[in-house]
C-alpha cells in the first residue's frame, strides 16, 4: 500500500524554512546549469548561422585560417572577377565584396580603448552577406560607421554610446555612427563596418584581408579553389564561408567540452548539497518513518514518498529557474574572443536544465532515505 500523495506535499509545508532553503539551493544549481548550457548553445548558434554555403572567402594562404592576419593585393577582387565567371551578377554588378578586417582599440563616450572588430567594406558587402539587414539609420558615408547590434557588448560599453549620431574613435580618427544592422545572430553582429577606402586611408594600408564572393546558382566553389591553386604567385586560398566557420567550431571545441565539464561539476555539487539537506531532513524524522512501518506501510512505499518530496522540490526549483532564465538570461549578450553572441535558452537548454534538476531531486533523496529505512523499527522508535 502506497502513502497518500498529500502526505509528501504536506510534509514539505511542515518545515517551511528547511524547504525554502533546499528550494533556493536547488534553484541556484539549476540556474548555473542554464547559464552554462545557454552559453554553449549561443556559441554554437552564432557560428552555425554565420556561414553561407554560397559564399566563398578568398584570403591569404599564409594566414593560417585567420582572416584577421590575412593580407592580399588590392587588385585581387578585379582579377578574380575578370578570371572567373561563377559569381552572381545582377544589373551588371558582380557580387564580390573586398574587405579589410582588423581588430583594433575603439573608444566610445563611456568606454576607453575597448577591443573592437572593424571591417572596411563597400556597398557590395550586403549583396554578398545576405543575412545582414539595416534595422535603423543609413549606410555609412565617409568617416561614418554602421554598427552591429552586439558591437556594444563586444566593446564593453552601453548601447547608448553607439546610438545614431554618437561618435567613436579608432585608428586615430573620429567616426560618426550612421546606423545599426542585424545578421540573424551571425558573428558580424559584433562588428563595426565602415567605408573601405576611408579605413585603408587611416590604417595606411592598401591591401585587403579577404574577398567574399557570392556564387551564382549552379556554380561550384571548386573553380575558385582551382584558380587560387594555379596562380601560386598570388598566394591565395579559397574556402566556403560555411567551412570556415565550421573550422572555428572545431577550434572552440575544447571550450565547449570545458563548459559541459562545468555542467557536470555544478550538477555534482548540487547532488552533494541536496544530500546534505535531505540527510538533515530525514534524520529528524526517524521516529516518524518507523511509526509508518509499524502501521503497516512497506519500506518501498515510504521510500517512494520521500523521493516524491525531493522530486517535488526539484521540479519547483527547475520551474523557478526556467522562468528566470527565459525572462532574464535568454538573449543576454556575452563577450568572446570571436566577438560577441547571446545566451540561448532554447528547448535543449530547458531539457538539460530541468533534467538535471529532477535528477538532483532523485539522487538527493535516495541515499538518506535508504539509510534511515535500514534501521529496525524497534530501534528507530526509540530514536530521539
Amino acid at each position: 500500500m502506497l502513502l497518500p500523495w498529500e502526505y509528501g506535499v504536506r510534509n514539505l509545508a511542515r518545515r517551511p524554512v528547511r524547504t525554502g532553503l533546499t528550494l533556493l539551493a536547488l534553484a541556484t544549481v539549476v540556474m548555473l546549469v542554464f547559464v552554462v548550457v545557454g552559453f554553449i548553445r549561443g556559441l554554437e548558434q552564432s557560428l552555425s548561422v554565420s556561414g553561407d554555403d554560397d559564399v566563398v572567402l578568398v584570403y591569404s594562404v599564409n594566414s593560417e585560417e585567420n582572416i584577421e592576419n590575412s593580407s592580399i593585393a588590392a587588385r585581387s577582387p578585379a582579377l578574380l572577377s575578370a578570371s572567373l565567371g561563377g559569381t552572381w551578377k545582377r544589373f551588371g554588378v558582380d557580387h564580390v565584396s573586398p574587405e579589410l578586417y582588423l581588430g583594433t582599440r575603439v573608444s566610445t563616450s563611456d568606454q576607453e580603448n575597448g577591443l573592437g572588430l572593424v571591417r572596411g567594406v563597400t556597398y557590395r558587402a550586403p549583396l554578398v552577406r545576405r543575412n545582414v539587414k539595416i534595422i535603423d539609420g543609413a549606410w555609412p558615408e565617409q568617416n561614418e560607421v554602421i554598427v552591429g547590434r552586439l558591437a556594444s557588448a563586444k566593446l564593453g560599453s552601453h548601447s547608448d554610446a553607439l546610438a545614431i549620431g554618437q561618435t567613436i574613435q579608432f585608428e586615430g580618427e573620429t567616426w560618426t555612427v550612421s546606423g545599426h544592422f542585424a545578421a540573424d545572430g551571425a558573428a558580424y553582429e559584433s562588428e563595426i563596418w565602415c567605408d573601405l577606402s576611408a579605413f585603408q586611408t587611416v590604417t595606411k594600408r592598401q591591401d585587403l584581408s579577404l574577398v567574399a564572393m557570392l556564387l551564382a546558382p549552379g556554380a561550384s566553389a571548386a573553380e575558385i579553389e582551382l584558380f587560387c591553386k594555379e596562380r601560386t604567385d598570388l598566394e591565395l586560398r579559397a574556402l566556403r564561408e560555411s567551412d570556415y566557420y565550421a573550422s572555428l567550431q572545431q577550434h572552440y571545441r575544447p571550450v565547449r567540452l570545458l563548459a559541459w565539464f562545468v555542467v557536470a561539476l555544478v550538477s555534482g555539487a548540487g547532488v552533494f548539497a541536496g544530500l546534505n539537506m535531505m540527510y538533515g531532513a530525514v534524520a529528524g524524522r526517524i521516529r516518524e518513518l518507523a511509526t509508518l512501518q509499524a502501521l503497516g506501510f512497506r519500506r518501498r512505499a515510504i521510500l517512494l514518498s520521500l523521493v516524491q518530496e525531493g522530486v517535488l522540490l526539484a521540479a519547483a526549483a527547475s520551474l523557478l529557474s526556467g522562468v528566470i532564465a527565459l525572462t532574464m538570461l535568454n538573449g543576454l549578450a556575452v563577450r568572446f574572443t570571436m566577438g560577441a553572441f547571446t545566451l540561448r535558452i532554447d528547448s535543449v537548454a530547458i531539457l538539460v536544465g530541468c533534467g538535471v534538476g529532477l535528477l538532483l531531486g532523485v539522487l538527493g533523496a535516495l541515499p538518506p532515505a535508504l539509510k534511515a529505512l535500514r534501521e529496525s523499527v524497534a530501534i528507530s522508535l526509540k530514536a530521539v
